[in-house]
């Protein structure tokens, strides 16, 4: 009777997780719905319009935990809908849609999670701004930009979201734009991005010319079935993958991703952790098909990640702002997951886009938090915040250790499943997912840079939160509002990687089903303890060197290579210099030669016209007609004058003579007429 009872149940919970995984368009309506509202009603209400946000965002990420758990547990089916929107071409129909499967479910918690942390968040970082509405009014667009970019059906649709999230972005980059630092850091990420979106927008009329259609589902399918050529392929999946260098800020287009900091943290934390730079991996994961015919593609992709995520995280060594620690720290982790979709372990990838949202989400709301009590982003003006910050501290020593990949947190399982695929892949040369020298070399540059993130990662801590003070003020724990979702955050950080143990691997790998098959006999322990005491190398160097906090930076010992990396490689200035400022120049003299000899010209000719023109009107209408209409009726008034001048002479005989011929015309008319 219990048993049949809780089949019944088992049955209607599924029958309703059906329900809104076939009409799962209901989750991005809702923060669509949110803006609307928060921008029509939000500055009337109490709480500015959040209180519209959050409960609106709660709902949708309940609808996505339902959708989640639908997947996981084998029922979830493969959803595609489309409303034909207008037709175009021969035949062809462009429709508004949705495409449900397990990778788009695990999306959709990823970006409704983040979201309401970061909207209760809000309530307390950003109390006070005068702009509070319209900060929450671009937080939901932004979200809801996402969750229609990570559903959509076909390429078109796609692209709007994915233009939409660059949009939000630019806005709430640049949110304080009275500065002109901020704004200038919010065209610097719209312009960086737009250029990748260039060869991406080539990219999708490559398919369609080959395909004849924008329909996602048709495109991979035609991919697998190798119905479209070799060439087309590679070509395609190099130009989708410049969109997703663009937005997902690989090298050599990731210098817009720090400037991005500009910001406010609690949005930050968004585009890092499940907005806008997860947008790219998730391109490439989506399309994965496409970029897994092609062994160049792969390849590309994968060294272009290798390199990424190695001269990222020797940038994060040497910042001192704690948001750009995070942000190089993004960079490379993004880097680990490009990678692993390039040597073919697309769901190595997306576990670990999946456990990185948690972990770093917290640390920028835990950086923010930080940040909130001192009014400073520099951590050689922190220290000693251990003791009056508990909560930010514990929390923020949570999220380090997942970063590290330290047992038994999040970040352990995701990437230490990179690092294992990488190394399997190189030593069975699987030939399909790109040459063994590219996995290998994923591998050893995985390593290096898991010490190097273990490394960076303790040397913040310690130079936030030991030792002694350093800054100004009194600094506290911040507001209940913004330590709960550190709270929150923190027990994701740990239990989100769960379903990367052995026993969970193969139904995430089943469910989500982007490539590379995930196998028990893959986790080899001795990789696994390798890259553990890497990990565990990084921490202890980290609390060796800044612990206490030294009177000089260690790193400067080593010379030239420091001076390499705080400029960056200099990067930013072979751009601004090498590219910017020479065809800012060379527009600028195009202009001014264009105005001078062209417009100038126009402009004195239209005026030589005018004039002749002008002495044309003055000789012929008012020389001859205007004066001459006048000085005729100057004339003939004198004449009229001189006329009467001679009547009026005052002589009565010429008068009366006058009158009687006068009299005497009037009487022969009166008898010619009356006769």
């Amino acid at each position: 009777m219990v048993a049949t009872l809780f089949a019944q149940e088992a049955a209607s919970a599924t029958h309703v997780a059906n329900i809104v995984t076939r009409n799962a368009w209901i989750i991005p309506a809702i923060p669509a719905i949110a803006v609307v509202l928060i921008w029509a009603f939000g500055k009337r209400l109490p709480r500015g319009g959040s209180e519209i946000g959050i409960i609106g965002m709660l709902a949708a990420a309940i609808l996505s935990y339902v959708v989640l758990a639908n997947y996981i547990g084998g029922n979830g089916p493969l959803v595609v809908k489309q409303l034909q929107w207008f037709p175009f071409g021969l035949g062809q129909k462009l429709g508004l849609g949705i495409r449900m499967d397990g990778l788009t479910a695990i999306m959709f918690p990823v970006v409704t999670t983040v979201s309401l942390m970061v909207q209760i968040y809000s309530t307390g970082y950003m109390h006070g701004e005068k702009r509070f509405t319209w900060y929450y009014t671009a937080l939901n667009l932004f979200t809801g930009s996402m969750l229609l970019l990570v559903v959509s059906n076909n390429l078109l649709q796609l692209l709007v979201g994915w233009e939409l999230v660059g949009i939000c972005s630019y806005l709430l980059i640049g949110f304080w734009w009275e500065e002109k630092a901020n704004s200038d850091a919010a065209i610097k990420a719209f312009i960086t991005t737009k250029t990748g979106d260039i060869p991406f927008l080539i990219g999708i009329f490559v398919l369609f010319a080959s395909t004849h259609t924008f329909d996602i589902g048709q495109i991979l399918a035609k991919a697998e079935a190798h119905q479209i050529p070799t060439i087309t392929l590679t070509a395609a999946a190099i130009l989708l993958f410049g969109g997703a260098v663009g937005k997902s800020a690989q090298f050599p287009l990731y210098v817009w991703l720090p400037d991005a900091m500009a910001g406010p943290t609690p949005v930050s934390a968004l585009i890092h952790a499940a907005t806008m730079v997860t947008a790219g991996v998730f391109l490439v994961a989506r399309m994965f098909p496409v970029f897994e015919g092609s062994v160049a593609a792969m390849n590309v992709v994968a060294i272009i990640g290798a390199v990424t995520m190695l001269m990222a995280a020797l940038l994060a060594m040497v910042q001192d702002d704690i948001k750009r620690v995070l942000a190089y720290s993004t960079i490379s982790q993004l880097a680990y997951m490009m990678a692993a979709l390039g040597v073919g372990a697309g769901n190595a990838g997306i576990f670990h886009l999946y456990t990185h949202a948690w972990f770093k989400a917290l640390l920028f709301l835990g950086a923010g938090s930080v940040i909130h009590a001192v009014h400073s982003n520099n951590m050689s003006e922190m220290g000693g915040l251990r003791k009056v910050m508990p909560t930010t501290y514990w929390t923020f020593v949570v999220a380090t250790l997942a970063l590290a990949g330290i047992f038994p947190f999040a970040g352990f399982w995701s990437k230490d499943e990179i690092l294992t695929e990488a190394f399997r892949v190189g030593y069975g040369s699987t030939a399909a997912h790109g040459t063994a020298w590219v996995a290998y070399l994923v591998y050893a540059v995985g390593v290096l840079t898991a010490f190097l993130t273990a490394f960076y990662m303790s040397r913040a801590v310690h130079l936030m939160f030991e030792g002694e003070y350093r800054g100004s003020g009194h600094p506290h724990e911040s507001p209940r509002a913004m330590t709960l979702p550190l709270q929150i955050l923190g027990i994701l950080s740990v239990v989100a990687g769960l379903v990367g143990i052995p026993a969970w691997r193969r139904g995430f790998a089943s469910w989500v089903g982007v490539g590379g098959e995930v196998k028990v006999s893959s986790a080899n322990f001795w990789l696994i303890a390798i890259s553990l005491l890497v990990a565990l190398g990084g921490l202890y160097l980290g609390r060796r060197l800044y612990m206490p906090a030294p009177a000089t930076e260690p790193l400067e010992r080593l010379g030239w290579f420091h001076t390499l990396l705080v400029n960056k490689y200099y990067l930013d200035d072979f751009y601004m210099n090498g590219i910017v400022k020479p065809i800012r120049d060379s527009i600028s003299q195009a202009m001014y030669w264009l105005n001078q000899n062209v417009l100038d010209g126009a402009v004195n000719g239209a005026a030589a016209v005018a004039r002749a023109g002008a002495r044309k009107l003055y000789d012929n209408v008012d020389q001859k007609v205007i004066d001459g209409t006048v000085n005729a009726v100057g004339i003939g008034t004198q004449d009229g004058s001189r006329l009467l001048r001679y009547i009026q002479s005052g002589d009565v005989q010429r008068y009366a003579a006058v009158l009687f011929g006068g009299v005497a015309v009037l009487v022969l008319l009166f008898t010619l007429v009356f006769r």
